[in-house]
C-alpha cells in the first residue's frame, strides 16, 4: 500500500510539473519593462491571461501578461457616461478621446478597454467594481513581434486618408497562433497573417480577394474589418466581415502563406455600413454569430443557416442597403460601438443609448436563448 501511495504522489507531482512547464513556456521569453506601445488598434485574449495588443503605428503585436490582475465579478457590470468617466480620468475633454477596442478575458471575465488620446498616447483600462483602473503599459511583462511588410507610414488611399492605422485591423488567438487582418505594402494590400505564439522568426501571410456584392466587383485592397476563427461543418474557418458589408468565409487551411487567396462571399449585410465586432455565442447547443455595426443594429446569424449556404455570391446587389445571402435577425440593440463575448452564452457591449448616454453593460442573453 505504501508503495502504491508513493507512486500516486510521484505521478501527481510529475503531471503538475509538466502542466506548470507548459504554462510557463508561453511566457519564458517575456521581458519586464516598457514594450514601446505607441497605439492600440485591436486587443484580444489568448491563454493564461495573455492580452494581445495590435499596434498599427509601430506595426507590431505585443503580448502582455495580465495575470497579476485579480478576478472581478462583472456579471452585473453597468457603467453610465463611460466616455465622460474616461475623459475625467485622463484630465481631458470628451472630444479628445476615442475608445478603440474592448476585450473580455475568458479565464476570469475581466473586461479591458483601450483608448486613444488626441495626444497620440494609448491608454488601457480594466473594469473594476464598475470603475476604471488604468493598466501600466510602461512597466509590464511582455513579448512582441514586428510585422513584416506592413503598410507604410506615408501610404494614403484615393481620398488622401492615411492607411497606416490599418496595419492591424483585427486580431484573434486560436490554436497557438495569432491571426491578424490588415494592410500590407504589397500590390494586393488586403492581408491575413498567421503568427506562431510564443513568437518566433516565422511569420506567414498572404493576400486576399473577395467579391464585394454591393460594389459589384472583386476587390483586393480593403482589409477585413473584423473576423472570428471558428468551425463550419467541423472544419476550421475564418468568418470575416468587410466595410459596406460583405460577409466572407475562408477555410483556414486554404489561406496559404505567400499566395493570393480567394474567399467565398456568403452574405451582403447592407451597404453604407461598417462592421465593428463579431463574436460567437451559444444557446444550449445552438451556435450564433453576433455582429455589431456602425449603421445597423446588432445582427444575429444562426450557424445552421451559415452552414446550409454552400453558394458563392458573384452578382451585384443593386438595391442600396439591401441584404442578400445568409439570413440574419436584427436584434434590439442599436449604436453598439464595442462587443465581446462574456462566457459561452453572454455578451457585453458599449452602447450609445437614445439619451446620448454611453453605457458599458451586459447584453441580454434572453435574445439568444432558444
Amino acid at each position: 500500500m505504501k508503495t502504491l501511495i508513493t507512486f500516486v504522489v510521484l505521478l501527481t507531482l510529475f503531471f503538475t510539473k509538466s502542466i506548470a512547464n507548459d504554462i510557463s513556456s508561453l511566457k519564458e521569453n517575456f521581458k519586464t519593462g516598457d514594450p514601446g506601445i505607441t497605439s492600440i488598434n485591436a486587443i484580444t485574449f489568448g491563454p493564461e491571461n495573455i492580452l494581445f495588443i495590435g499596434d498599427s503605428k509601430s506595426a507590431q503585436i505585443v503580448a502582455l501578461d495580465v495575470s497579476n490582475h485579480s478576478e472581478v465579478d462583472n456579471s452585473k457590470v453597468k457603467i453610465d457616461q463611460l466616455d465622460k468617466l474616461i475623459a475625467d480620468k485622463l484630465g481631458t475633454a470628451l472630444d479628445q478621446i476615442q475608445i478603440t477596442d474592448m476585450a473580455v478575458n475568458p479565464k476570469n471575465k475581466n473586461i479591458y478597454i483601450s483608448v486613444s488620446h488626441s495626444s497620440g498616447s494609448p491608454v488601457l483600462f480594466r473594469i473594476e467594481n464598475n470603475s476604471l483602473s488604468p493598466v501600466d503599459l510602461n512597466n509590464a511583462s511582455y513579448s512582441k513581434i514586428a510585422l513584416v511588410d506592413a503598410v507604410t507610414k506615408d501610404a494614403k488611399d484615393k481620398r488622401g486618408r492615411a492607411l497606416r492605422k490599418w496595419a492591424v485591423a483585427d486580431i484573434k488567438y486560436a490554436s497557438g497562433k495569432i491571426f491578424l487582418s490588415g494592410l500590407s505594402n504589397k500590390e494586393f494590400a488586403s492581408t491575413f497573417r498567421s503568427i506562431d505564439f510564443p513568437f518566433t522568426e516565422k511569420q506567414d501571410y498572404g493576400s486576399l480577394e473577395i467579391y464585394h456584392a454591393a460594389h459589384g466587383k472583386y476587390e483586393t485592397h480593403a482589409p477585413i474589418k473584423t473576423f472570428i476563427p471558428t468551425t463550419i461543418k467541423g472544419k476550421s474557418h475564418i468568418v470575416a466581415a468587410y466595410t459596406c458589408t460583405p460577409l466572407v468565409v475562408f477555410p483556414t487551411d486554404d489561406i496559404k502563406s505567400g499566395q493570393h487567396n480567394k474567399g467565398r462571399t456568403v452574405a451582403e449585410l447592407g451597404s453604407g455600413n461598417s462592421p465593428l465586432d463579431i463574436v460567437e455565442v451559444k444557446s444550449d447547443e445552438t451556435r450564433y454569430l453576433l455582429i455589431s455595426n456602425s449603421n445597423r443594429p446588432l445582427m444575429r446569424l444562426d450557424f445552421s443557416d451559415l452552414e446550409a449556404f454552400d453558394k458563392t455570391m458573384t452578382t451585384p446587389v443593386t438595391i442600396k442597403g439591401a441584404a442578400e445571402g445568409v439570413a440574419y435577425v436584427n436584434m434590439p440593440f442599436v449604436n453598439v460601438q464595442q462587443l465581446d463575448a462574456y462566457g459561452d452564452n453572454g455578451f457585453v457591449i458599449i452602447q450609445r443609448e437614445s439619451s446620448g448616454n454611453l453605457a458599458l453593460k451586459q447584453g441580454s442573453s434572453w435574445w439568444i436563448q432558444k
